[in-house]
C-alpha cells in the first residue's frame, strides 16, 4: 500500500513526497482510513510506529477540504518536549498546505506566555499543547472552542501517570460534544480504558502489537548493589568509548545526583528534568545533539520525548516498574538499522521487574560478571518460590 491509495489532497502529497514519504507504517494504515471516515479511535501504539503521522496527516486532509478560517484540532501531550516535536512534524507535513500550528507549554518567561496567550487569540488551525498550561490559558477566557472538530490524546497512559487525569476532563468541558475524539496510548491499562469509555463515542479500536527491541541492540544487565553501580560505570566507560550516552533513572532526585556523581568519576554528564526552565532544556537538548554533552540522565519522560540519532549506549540505572518502557528506553539507540548498547543494572530488588522484561520481549538478556574489583553481585533469582538454576555468565561484548 502507498500513500497515493488515500487520495490526500495534491499539496499535502507534495509534502509527503518532499520527505520521502511513500508506504505507511501499520498504524498509519489502519488509523488514516477511520479517521478520514469521521470514527472516533482508540489506537494502542507505542512510539516509533508513526503514530504522529497516522493523525495529522488525515487531520491535515480535512482542514484542507474545509473552511479553516478557525480553531480545528486540539492535541493534548504529556510534556513540552512532546509538544515541540509533534508541531515540527505538523509544519513539515503542512509546508505546502495553508495550515497553521502553534505549541503551547509551560516553563520559560512572560515573554512566551505572551506569545502564545496572542497566537490563540488571533487563532491556529492546530493547537498542540501540555494540559497544565492549557488550564491556565483558558482561565484567561481568550480562547473559542466552538468551532473544534478534533481532539487528541497522545500519549495519553502518560499523561494520567503524571496526573493529568482531572485537566483532561477540565478541558474537554469546554469542547464541542459534536466533535472526533482520538486517543493513542503506548499501553491500555483499565485507566485508560476508563477515560476512553467517558469521551469517546464508539471508537474502533486499533492495536499494533508492541514492537521487539530493534537487531541492532546489544542488550546486557548486570546484576548489582545499589552501591556498586557508580563504580561499574566508570569501569564500563573505561572499557569502551561511547560518545553518545543516555542513563535513565528511576526518580528526578536521583537524576539531579547522578550528574554529580558522575562528574566525580570524570563523565561529562547533565541531568534533564522538570525543574530547568524552557531555555535549560532546549539548550541543553542541542548541546546532546551537538556532543558537547556527552551523557544526558533522565527519568522515563526522556525516552519518550526526544527523537536523537547517534545515541550509541543507553544505561538503565534502575529497572523501569512497567516492561513496555525497557523497549521506548532501549529503544533510543539503534536507530535507522544503526547499532548500539543497552546495560540494565538489575539490584536484588528490581529481579521480578526484569523477569517481566523478559517475558515480554521473548528473550533472555545475558547477564554479564561484574568486575573482580567491584565484589560479587546478587544472585539472579526473581522468583523466590522457585530458585532457577546457578545463571551462566556471559562474556561482555565491548570493543577493544
Amino acid at each position: 500500500m502507498t500513500f497515493d491509495e488515500f487520495y490526500f489532497d495534491y499539496s499535502l502529497m507534495d509534502g509527503l513526497d518532499a520527505m520521502g514519504f511513500n508506504k505507511p507504517t501499520p498504524i498509519q494504515e489502519l488509523a488514516i482510513p477511520a479517521i478520514l471516515d469521521h470514527k472516533d479511535l482508540i489506537a494502542c501504539a507505542q512510539t516509533g510506529t508513526g503514530k504522529t503521522a497516522a493523525y495529522v496527516l488525515p487531520i491535515l486532509n480535512k482542514i484542507v477540504e474545509s473552511d479553516h478560517s478557525h480553531l480545528n484540532t486540539l492535541i493534548l501531550v504529556p510534556t513540552r518536549e512532546l509538544a515541540m516535536q509533534i508541531d515540527q512534524q505538523v509544519a513539515g507535513f503542512s509546508y505546502y498546505v495553508p495550515v497553521s500550528s502553534i505549541s503551547i507549554y509551560g516553563g520559560g518567561d512572560g515573554a512566551i506566555w505572551d506569545q502564545q496567550k496572542k497566537a490563540l487569540k488571533h487563532g491556529a488551525d492546530i493547537i498542540i499543547a501540555t494540559p497544565g498550561r492549557l488550564i491556565s490559558l483558558l482561565a484567561t477566557g481568550d480562547m473559542n472552542f466552538d468551532k473544534l472538530e478534533h481532539l487528541v490524546l497522545d500519549e495519553a497512559d502518560r499523561m494520567l501517570d503524571m496526573g493529568f487525569y482531572d485537566d483532561i476532563i477540565k478541558i474537554i468541558s469546554y469542547l464541542p460534544h459534536d466533535r472526533q475524539t482520538l486517543l493513542f496510548s503506548a499501553t491500555m491499562p483499565p485507566k485508560i480504558r476508563t477515560l476512553a469509555n467517558k469521551i469517546l463515542y464508539k471508537p474502533e479500536e486499533i492495536t499494533i502489537a508492541i514492537s521487539k527491541p530493534a537487531e541492532g541492540i546489544l542488550q546486557q544487565a548486570y546484576l548489582t548493589y545499589d552501591n556498586q553501580k557508580i563504580p561499574l560505570l566508570g569501569e564500563i566507560f573505561k572499557a569502551q568509548t561511547f560518545v553518545s550516552v543516555i542513563i535513565f533513572a528511576g526518580t528526578k532526585d536521583k537524576v539531579k545526583s547522578l550528574q554529580f556523581e558522575l562528574k566525580k568519576i570524570g563523565l561529562k554528564a547533565k541531568s534533564f528534568h522538570s525543574d530547568l526552565e524552557q531555555k535549560e532544556r532546549e539548550d541543553l537538548m542541542n548541546e546532546f545533539r551537538n556532543r558537547k554533552v556527552q551523557v544526558l540522565i533522565g527519568t522515563d519522560i526522556l525516552s519518550r520525548g526526544i527523537d536523537v540519532d547517534g545515541i550509541d549506549l543507553v544505561v538503565n540505572f534502575d529497572v523501569p516498574p512497567d516492561p513496555e518502557d525497557y523497549v521506548h528506553r532501549i529503544g533510543r539507540t539503534a536507530r535507522a538499522e544503526s547499532k548500539g548498547t543497552a546495560i540494565t543494572f538489575i539490584n536484588e530488588k528490581d529481579q521480578r521487574r526484569f523477569h517481566a522484561i523478559e517475558t515480554l520481549i521473548e528473550k533472555e538478556i545475558p547477564k554479564l560478571p561484574l568486575p573482580a574489583s567491584l565484589g560479587a553481585g546478587p544472585t539472579y533469582s526473581p522468583n523466590s518460590s522457585k530458585r532457577p538454576p546457578a545463571n551462566k555468565f556471559f562474556k561482555p561484548r565491548f570493543k577493544k
